[in-house]
């Protein structure tokens, strides 16, 4: 049989992937946002060698010792600056005989993360809420190598986290010493204002985002220290921006990125790295909602309200609330950055604490809201 003629086209690398909300099938895409990971870690060095060079050029002068331009020696200080960061950042790790517990991996980013460190040599723990006859796990089992292994792994019930941990440690690579790092991916959101929530759906939401999360990394953390390794925490820029409708969702995950930035303190002396990954709005959680489930959702809190609530609210701005989201429905994520940097935060030998693979928009509107006054941020984002 001859081999079929080779096609003029160059290849092109696969620089990013798109799912869609409808699948988990992964489409290649051009790159479109701007790796905010490697800028935040060369932002302090850059400003340190201008300051170095301000001083140490005025000290030269001084002592008339010679004369040499801030300016020179900025350029200088920066050259070398940039290429020792560049170099330790780019330090990563061996994937021989580490696992990885990823939890949440009903959602397109969390398997797709199973799978990029499956293909890396990693031994990935594919946790999923409800394993029986679920098909994205056994899609994912067959795309994937004899090392991945999904399990059950609700974090709203201990029994399941318990019997996670003990699968867990039978099932370590030959000579590992434990787990080198759980990735929390698992979440779930409660779309309404405050009021239309029901005190049920609320709790879950909390359950899920953040006890379940805390939960489970007391745990796991035995294995983890005992390989010296990490943990991830998937966060959402909305925990920094205000997003009426969305508000019980901001609050947990500006609980998760609390208790992460506590922790990062706590086990600096246990040598177990902590790494939050700062996402965009599409891409954490359930912010793929289609369109039915959102609707579908939105009936039953109407349904739930009181006659008073619903003659206050009135179902055309309750309707018009709801019908804000839709952007985020009608949207295909592009989660190509989230999983980048959940995957740099498992393999680089020196991660960042925070990564923000977001939009210039995004990135813009955080430091806007995170930085300026109030008033300020209300003057270019009318909510």
């Amino acid at each position: 049989m001859q081999n079929p003629p080779k096609s003029n086209v160059p290849m092109q690398p696969a620089v990013r992937r798109r799912m869609s909300r409808h699948g988990s099938v992964l489409i290649e895409t051009a790159p479109r946002q701007i790796p905010w990971d490697l800028i935040d870690r060369l932002l302090m060095p850059i400003i340190a060698c201008h300051a170095a060079a301000i001083i140490i050029s005025s000290l030269l002068s001084f002592l008339g010792i010679c004369q040499l331009s801030a300016f020179a020696l900025f350029f200088f200080f920066s050259i070398l600056t940039v290429s020792a960061a560049i170099g330790f950042h780019s330090l990563k790790v061996s994937p021989l005989g580490k696992s990885v517990l990823i939890t949440g991996c009903e959602s397109m980013v969390a398997r797709a993360l199973a799978k990029r460190l499956d293909d890396l040599g990693f031994t990935v723990f594919a946790g999923f809420r409800n394993l029986d006859d679920n098909l994205d796990a056994g899609t994912l089992k067959a795309l994937s190598s004899g090392r991945l292994k999904p399990i059950q792994l609700d974090v709203t019930s201990e029994v399941q986290m318990l019997e996670a941990s003990l699968y867990i440690t039978e099932h370590l690579p030959e000579g590992a010493d434990g787990l080198w790092a759980v990735v929390h991916c698992d979440m779930w959101c409660a779309l309404g204002e405050l009021e239309w929530i029901p005190f049920p759906v609320m709790r879950k939401s909390f359950d899920i985002n953040v006890l379940g999360v805390s939960r489970l990394t007391q745990i796991m953390l035995p294995l983890i220290r005992r390989a010296g390794g990490r943990v991830v925490f998937l966060s959402s820029a909305i925990a920094h921006i205000p997003s009426p409708v969305r508000g019980v969702q901001c609050a947990t995950q500006a609980a998760i990125e609390g208790l992460a930035t506590c922790l990062r303190h706590e086990l600096k002396q246990r040598t177990v790295t902590v790494s939050i990954i700062c996402a965009s709005e599409f891409a954490s959680g359930n912010a793929w909602l289609d369109d039915k489930t959102m609707l579908d959702q939105a009936k039953a809190m109407w349904e739930l309200l009181s006659d008073e609530q619903k003659s206050e609210y009135g179902e055309d701005y309750f309707e018009q609330a709801i019908r804000s989201l839709e952007k985020y429905t009608n949207t295909d994520g592009d989660f190509h950055s989230t999983v980048r940097a959940l995957t740099d935060s498992i393999i680089r030998s020196f991660p960042l604490f925070r990564y923000t693979p977001l939009s210039r928009y995004e990135k813009l509107q955080t430091i806007i809201a995170e930085h300026l006054p109030r008033p300020v941020y209300e003057m270019f984002y009318q909510n």
